[in-house]
Order: C-alpha cells, then structure tokens, then sequence
C-alpha cells in the first residue's frame, strides 16, 4: 500500500540545513513532516527495487534537461515550479538529496540546480548516497510515497553564469575562473572537443580530489589542502567549469562547505572551445 506523505508547513520556521548530511542526521528525521528525501536513479526500476523510506524518485534530466544548445540546462522557471511541486517540496521544505552508486556528480549538479532555483539552504546532500544508508543498517525499501502537492515556486537565482561573466571575472582581482577536470584535460590531452587545454588564466581543482574511493566527501581538512593552494582567499568568487557543467558541481558543494563563494559556468567546454574568439592555452611542459 503507497504511504501518503503530508507536508502541513503552516507554523514551521526555516534554518538553514548543513550541506553535507549523514544517514544518522536522514535517519532520526524520517518522520518530520517538511522533510523530502529524493533518490535520484538512473532509471525508475532501480528507485523501484530499492529507496530510503519515504523518499521520491526524480529522474535527473527532469531538472537538468539537455537541448540541442548544450547539457544539463536548467530548467524554465515554470517547468521547475510545477515538478517541484509534484515532488512534494514545499517552501519550508528540508530536502536531501540522494545518490546510487557511483552517481555524484549527477547529484551534485542536482544539488546546484535546486540551490540557483531558490531552495539554497534548504538542501542537504546525503554523503556517501543509498550505499551508505545500507552500510548504517537501515532499511530500503519498494513501498512508493504518494505525496501531497507541494507550493514551491522556483525564484531563479544567479548562480549560473555565462560566457561575458567568465571574461569579465579573469580581468576581476575578486574572482578565480576554476576548471574542475582532471588534471590532464586541463593540461591538454584530447578530449573531442573542438579545442583542447583550459580557458586562458583558469586555475585547476579536479573533481575526483573532492571524494574517496567510496564516493564519500572527503573531511573539510583534506577539501582545504586542495582549495588552498589555487584560491587562499575565500573572499573572491569561483567561478567553475568542466566539459558540460557537470562534474565541476562536485568542486561547487566542496566549495560551499568551505565557505567560498560559487558560480558555475553552465556550458563549460561544450560552448567555449567551439567559439574561436574565446581564449584557450594548454599547459606548457
């Protein structure tokens, strides 16, 4: 029998929820009302044969669509609104996100696409996904939620950047243009892309750094130790970018857990290298 999700959030008053939550933090508030776990899943047969109880299937291209403009797009304020809704996410809502497998960086750039819609501190990622919920002893299960219609309405942020905007933050003393790929793209190996190497003046931090051989965060020290060296100073703003506006999101929420500020360059690679009057250098060996 589905179990019906109520979400009565007409007295509850919001604070900002960590970024970074365990199964423990999930676990004890399974019964809160406002709480709104989404798995999301490849496809709906994995989120069908296992979930975190309660917890509602999102497919990742609902919210980060593609276009024959480029990849995880984000969507049109009125196509948010209502599949936001439909998840049961209302305005006081505390939501959590979570991953199967190896599915961070997927994850992630959900994470970052709920915060530019409105919701930034209002989401948590669950570290270390389903595997850890599993690992901690606590139950999957098959039962599907039905859940009340939320009353979200996506308020676009300014999160998500341009092409101008990278131009004009590596002329800026206050920004850092980041590639968040591996460190052989960034120096130039092949990638297909039209043009190879990184964005002239762009500073590298590689995405796979940011978590461990099972796909948990890594502790705020080890995060510092990559940080550091190519941004000292938390007070200027990153600005990210990878190949399709993907992978850089897992550097954006190691970012936000450190307290830097974070913007993302949504089409990355995919626009820039195709646009010849736009910058580009290979590392010199």
């Amino acid at each position: 029998m589905a179990r019906v999700v109520a979400l009565d959030d007409s007295n509850v008053s919001l604070q900002e929820q960590p970024i970074l939550v365990s199964p423990q933090w999930v676990h004890e508030r399974l019964h809160d009302p406002t709480l709104v776990v989404i798995q999301i899943n490849f496809l709906r047969l994995d989120y069908e044969r296992e979930h975190i109880p309660g917890a509602r299937f999102l497919w990742a291209e609902w919210i980060t669509p593609n276009s024959p403009e480029g990849n995880f797009n984000v969507p049109d304020k009125k196509q948010a609104t209502a599949l936001l809704q439909k998840l049961g996410i209302s305005k006081n809502s505390k939501i959590v996100l979570c991953h199967t497998r190896d599915q961070v960086t997927v994850t992630s750039r959900v994470f970052l696409t709920l915060e530019q819609l409105g919701l930034r501190g209002q989401v948590s990622f669950l570290n270390g996904g389903l595997e850890a919920w599993k690992n901690a002893k606590y139950p999957v299960t098959k039962e599907i939620p039905v859940v009340k219609k939320g009353n979200f309405k996506a308020n676009p942020g300014k999160l998500i950047v341009d092409a101008d905007y990278v131009l004009q933050s590596l002329r800026s003393d206050s920004s850092v243009v980041v590639d968040a790929r591996m460190k052989r793209f960034y120096d130039g190996d092949v990638t297909g892309n039209p043009r190879d190497g990184h964005i002239t003046g762009a500073l590298n931090i590689p995405y796979p750094d940011m978590v461990d051989s099972t796909n948990l965060f890594k502790p705020l020290d080890q995060l510092e130790s990559y940080f550091t060296p190519v941004v000292p100073d938390k007070k200027k703003e990153i600005v990210l970018y990878c190949f399709i506006g993907q992978t850089a999101s897992v550097v954006y929420i190691a970012g936000r857990l450190l307290g830097y500020r974070m913007k993302l360059y949504d089409a990355s690679l995919q626009e820039w290298s195709r646009r010849d009057e736009l910058p580009m250098e290979k590392t010199k060996k």
